[in-house]
């Protein structure tokens, strides 16, 4: 005998649980979770391990030439493995593209 097919709120609003029941079903013989402390607030960080500036930063895609953006990913292994600041694509591009920015007046 085939039985019918219904929602399954439908079966939760049927036969309501005993919370205490439920409860030793979940956590059969593991203790309670308790709600964990609040972490300390954590020093706000962008890029790899550089404080954050008073700027926040936005999402922006472009395209490059292959060879810059070769060289750029050249460039940035290069630095990252020699220990070198700035190392990650987004400290590089920010720093090249900074003084071009002030030059033509975009940036005070």
């Amino acid at each position: 005998m085939k039985q019918q097919r219904r929602p399954l709120v439908a079966g939760l609003q049927a036969n309501p649980v005993d919370p205490k029941v439920e409860q030793a079903f979940v956590y059969s013989g593991k203790p309670k979770p308790e709600a964990p402390p609040p972490a300390p607030p954590a020093e706000t960080k962008e890029g790899k391990g550089r404080p954050a500036n008073a700027a926040s930063r936005s999402p922006f895609t472009t395209r490059l030439r292959t060879d810059f953006a070769n060289a750029l990913l050249r460039a940035s292994l290069t630095r990252k493995l020699e220990g070198k600041e700035p190392n990650t694509l987004q400290d590089i591009l920010e720093e090249a593209l900074e003084p071009w920015l002030h030059t033509h007046g975009y940036l005070n």
